[in-house]
């Protein structure tokens, strides 16, 4: 099977492959073949390929220095979910323009009263004629500025338990009841973005699923989430490997660029574990000096740790290759995560000292240490908190009890909850 994907890949790039052309003629021409998703449903823009075809095709596509569809959450959260839940009309509208690169997409789902707690949002939308009108407050969205469609869950019944009054929503972002503003981050990033909407407009047929139902439908893209998080800082970009030499490429590395503008601060994130070995050498700490024999100890349980999250992650890979959908390894990845770049952190403030507090050209290492101190902590809480992980994991892996709830069963409008929400 592989041997003759990649035949038919190679055949089909050495007729229409041309680095002359525009990025959007070029990714019109990838879609309509149905290279760009090869193991999604012919009838939607792929080839019905098993998911292991999906890397056969990105090597041949690499080899020839040819760029691929883009990435982000449109192609890696939005597509899957409305492929798996979405009506015919919402994926003929929806999905080409996702691959080819022309519509951009956001997370609309966190709020200041419910992060954690995600089923207890109170953003509102009520039906009026074919139209959805809602209002309420979103948080942490990344590249709201620039999205033209958000992945929205909104409350559209009050009378049932949480879990069952949500509705998902393909939320069109340029209109006037969309307000998009930046938050500023203590490690001075201003990657995320609060979302305000007031009375903003969604059609009917923009709901993905069935009115009430938006649960099932969010827990789609949550598992397709801790996948992409989990593979951001190794994954290819669209423009990796890519001849540069034509108009495709230039217009490609522009698209990558403003679209990985908002994780420049994800290396720090993750702890920067690549680092501590050799700042632990350089400054003679493995060797015997300066406490030695406690930072060996720090250095060789994080190696271990960075490995084992390593073979986590083939697992998954292997697993996704075999077309199993995203499962426990997600979560177990996200804390190994979290365990690597607290364990970094540590031992980048002890091999720092006072200096690690330094940033910009002050420090030795450009600031990296201070960034990394104060970006860590957002790794244990962004795409579901180590604790939202410990339960998944003890509940749907272990087969545990449920974790005790007061309003799982009670209707949502007798809930306690904030008073501005209410």
């Amino acid at each position: 099977m592989s041997a003759s994907v990649a035949a038919d890949v190679r055949a089909w790039l050495a007729a229409n492959w041309d680095p002359s052309l525009s990025l959007s003629a070029w990714r019109s021409l990838l879609v309509d073949s149905g290279w760009a998703c090869p193991t999604w449903p012919v009838e939607w823009f792929g080839r019905g390929l098993p998911a292991s075809a999906a890397d056969v095709v990105s090597a041949e596509l690499r080899a020839v220095g040819a760029v691929g569809p883009p990435s982000g959450s449109g192609l890696g959260l939005a597509a899957p979910t409305i492929l798996e839940h979405g009506s015919s009309s919402l994926k003929s509208l929806l999905l080409r323009p996702i691959v080819t690169g022309e519509h951009t997409w956001c997370q609309l789902f966190s709020e200041p009263g419910s992060g954690s707690d995600l089923a207890g949002l109170t953003t509102r939308a009520e039906l009026d004629g074919d139209e959805w009108v809602v209002s309420g407050q979103k948080v942490w969205t990344t590249s709201a500025h620039h999205a033209a469609y958000g992945m929205l869950l909104a409350r559209t019944d009050w009378s049932v338990p949480k879990h069952r009054g949500i509705t998902y929503f393909a939320l069109p972002m340029a209109q006037d009841g969309v307000e998009v503003r930046p938050l500023r981050q203590m490690n001075g990033h201003a990657s995320f973005n609060e979302v305000f909407l007031t009375e903003a407009r969604v059609p009917a047929s923009h709901v993905v699923g069935s009115a009430g139902s938006g649960w099932a439908v969010a827990l789609t893209t949550l598992a397709h989430e801790r996948r992409l998080n989990l593979s951001l800082r190794g994954s290819r970009s669209a423009g990796d490997g890519v001849d540069d030499s034509g108009r495709v490429a230039r217009e490609a590395a522009l698209e990558t660029a403003a679209q990985y503008e908002p994780y420049r601060w994800y290396p720090q994130r993750a702890g920067r574990a690549d680092l501590v070995v050799s700042r632990a050498r350089s400054l003679g700490a493995v060797s015997g000096v300066a406490a030695g024999p406690v930072v060996r100890d720090g250095v060789a349980g994080l190696v271990a740790l960075s490995r084992a999250a390593e073979w986590t992650a083939a697992r998954a890979a292997a697993a996704r290759a075999l077309g199993r959908p995203p499962g426990a390894e997600g979560s177990l990845g996200k804390l190994s995560a979290s365990e690597i770049a607290r364990s970094s952190a540590r031992l980048h403030s002890s091999l720092a000292g006072p200096w690690g507090m330094l940033s910009g050209a002050d420090d030795g290492t450009g600031g990296v240490v201070a960034e990394v101190l104060v970006s860590v902590p957002a790794v244990s809480i962004a795409g579901g908190t180590d604790e939202i992980q410990h339960n998944i994991l003890g509940e749907r892996l272990l087969g545990l009890p449920r974790e005790p709830s007061v309003d799982h069963d009670v209707p949502f409008h007798d809930v306690m909850r904030n008073r501005s929400a209410r």
